[in-house]
């Protein structure tokens, strides 16, 4: 459904008289495929890493602004949350902008969010331009990555989403390890403006999302542009002239009053013809601008609204329930676990290598292992899926019970690997509800993501300051988070059924 005008996956002609089959474009799972794999990667490192290492600021804001914990953490919450929120929303930006536009626009959002951070005199003051505003541009940043690897790849879709997010993993590792120093170095102050700076290399990511076009489609709009119309320049007006003084050497000298007047004459209607030309461009561009902006709103209401609604999918309805609570139980552990790492005065072992890297680094290898997993014939990816979200529920259970480095370290190595499946949320979308409606689809999946993300943290702390443990945010994220696994095991056996009820039937009738 955002499919828009400029991202065209194929090659067709137009004519519906003869209709020709489909050419698949050349840079499909190759080519320029590629380096839109190393756009979305960065992007992944610069968006999602930064805000997995926001623990790291957590604490010098809980120290700077003698807040409760609860409090605080809404401030993360409402940078994760609304990166994650705004998916539906981004999704007009795309189909009247372009996936390019569109992620330039958030790179700067993002680094203007980053920078105001910087003079925050009260927490409240994070909360609109940390939270909102670099919140926003992070979303308008973060889809269109994830869209244009789905639209530069078929065969090898899972392997390229599991390789651009792994920048998440890289990310965190990298974020926590830059944001430690530069909160040591200068103060988180300058740490959040040195930050923005580096979140500014977010627009270069988007410039290299070029729209996949057609050789058609630019021949036909080199048609479709206006010839420019000659115009006679002065020079040439004096040299007709002095030709034709040279011919008639012999006959009276013409006077130079008229040659005056016909240069003059010739530079107004030139200028009127540039004029003209400018204003005709304008009305073009205008006229172009005005239709894309309608189409694409058309599109993106008829994708929530229309008849083809994709909230009449079942099995994608119970997919939104799933990612209600799902997200949260990956997101308390990176938000909460450097003050676990406090309260267990196991600071000294931390520092020499942070939890929060141990799952970034397996977070790493997980979605590329799931990935390559994925994508063999003989293996469904739901069932790769759904193993790994049971293990991240288990690891989620099993962490409050650990209280040494040691078993701590493995758990996180658990929850980095299991929780690689989030690369695998794009293929299986799109098995849900195919590649035409695919942003629009996966708008709707991290909008439920971003209101668990933005839930989650908050409730975690509420819950530790009134019980001064976390062990009990943990169990109760583990059990809501069971209980959407247990919507998609319930749906998909609907669907298995009603499968083999048709199978069946057409074996019935043969």
């Amino acid at each position: 459904m955002y499919a828009s005008h400029e991202d065209v996956g194929c090659d067709s002609e137009d004519d519906t008289k003869d209709k020709k089959m489909l050419k698949p474009h050349a840079d499909i799972d190759g080519g320029w495929a590629w380096v839109i794999v190393f756009s979305s990667f960065f992007v992944h490192i610069l968006i999602m890493g930064s805000q997995m290492a926001l623990g790291v600021l957590n604490v010098e804001w809980l120290e700077e602004f003698h807040q409760s914990r609860g409090l605080t953490a809404w401030v993360s919450s409402l940078s994760m949350g609304i990166t994650l929120i705004v998916g539906p929303f981004i999704g007009l930006f795309i189909n009247t902008c372009g996936c390019r536009w569109t992620a330039i626009i958030g790179g700067v959002l993002n680094a203007l969010g980053w920078v105001l951070s910087a003079s925050a005199a009260s927490l409240h003051y994070l909360f609109f331009t940390f939270g909102v505003a670099a919140g926003f541009g992070s979303g308008m940043a973060y889809l269109p990555a994830v869209v244009m690897v789905s639209r530069y790849f078929q065969k090898r879709r899972a392997l390229a989403q599991g390789l651009s997010t792994t920048g998440t993993g890289f990310g965190t590792f990298l974020m926590t390890l830059l944001l430690k120093y530069l909160c040591a170095e200068y103060g988180w102050r300058n740490a959040m403006f040195i930050q923005g700076a580096v979140s500014l290399n977010l627009c270069v990511c988007g410039a290299l999302m070029r729209p996949l076009t057609s050789g058609k489609d630019r021949t036909d709009s080199a048609e479709r542009d206006p010839p420019v119309i000659p115009t006679h320049s002065t020079e040439s007006v004096k040299s007709n002239g002095q030709v034709g003084r040279a011919e008639g050497k012999d006959e009276v000298p013409a006077n130079e009053e008229p040659l005056c007047d016909l240069q003059a004459q010739e530079c107004k209607d030139s200028a009127r013809r540039r004029r003209s030309l400018c204003a005709f461009r304008a009305l073009k561009t205008l006229s172009q601008l005005t239709r894309k902006i309608k189409q694409g709103f058309r599109d993106w209401y008829s994708g929530y609204f229309g008849a083809a609604s994709l909230f009449t999918n079942r099995m994608f309805v119970a997919f939104i329930f799933w990612a209600l609570f799902a997200y949260s139980s990956f997101v308390i552990p990176f938000i909460h676990l450097p003050e676990i790492v406090n309260l267990y005065h196991l600071s000294e072992q931390n520092s020499v290598f942070p939890l929060t890297s141990i799952i970034a680094i397996l977070h790493i290898f997980g979605k590329v292992f799931l990935g390559i997993l994925a994508d063999l014939p003989c293996i469904s990816v739901w069932n790769v899926f759904l193993v790994a979200n049971v293990t991240l529920v288990i690891s989620i259970f099993i962490l409050p019970w650990m209280h040494t480095y040691a078993g701590l370290a493995v758990v996180c190595a658990l929850v980095g690997f299991s929780s690689g499946y989030f690369s695998l949320m794009p293929v299986v979308t799109e098995d849900l509800v195919g590649m035409e409606h695919l942003a629009n689809a996966y708008g709707i999946i991290i909008c439920a993501n971003g209101i668990s993300a933005l839930l989650g943290p908050p409730f975690a702390g509420w819950i530790y300051d009134s019980t001064q443990k976390y062990d009990f945010s943990f169990y109760i994220s583990g059990l809501l988070y069971m209980v959407g696994i247990l919507f998609l095991l319930i749906q998909l056996c609907i669907r298995i059924l009603a499968q083999s009820r048709k199978k069946y039937m057409a074996d019935a009738q043969v």
